[in-house]
């Protein structure tokens, strides 16, 4: 695997990340510089570069990520409640060019976001 992003770098394992999960699909891991108490970083093996590139086929990977968020905010303890957050190119906040969810938590969250 050519690494050409951090994400890419991370899924080569050349740059170490606390894990929370990982399985044949995704990798979830701690964010380095987190925006809440709990920020996990959940994003797909497969290179799908942002949210607008999903397609039909895609459906049962996206329902796999946001099901291991759920998994994920209850063994972190989120039973307060939580956000799933996903930024798509550039005007929506998307910094790596590699699909990602963000689970956070730990902390009230205002609305509107950002």
């Amino acid at each position: 695997m050519l690494a050409t992003n951090v994400f890419l770098k991370i899924l080569a394992k050349d740059i170490p990340v606390r894990v929370a999960h990982e399985d044949d699909l995704c990798l979830a891991f701690h964010d380095a510089h987190p925006q809440a108490p709990v920020h996990v970083l959940i994003l797909p093996k497969r290179v799908i570069r942002t949210h607008a590139d999903l397609v039909p086929a895609d459906a049962a990977l996206i329902g796999h990520l946001n099901l291991v968020a759920v998994e994920l905010a209850k063994e972190l303890g989120l039973t307060a409640g939580y956000r799933v957050v996903v930024n798509c190119d550039d005007a929506g906040g998307q910094t790596v060019p590699h699909l990602h969810l963000h689970l956070l938590g730990g902390r009230p969250f205002d609305w509107p976001p950002g």
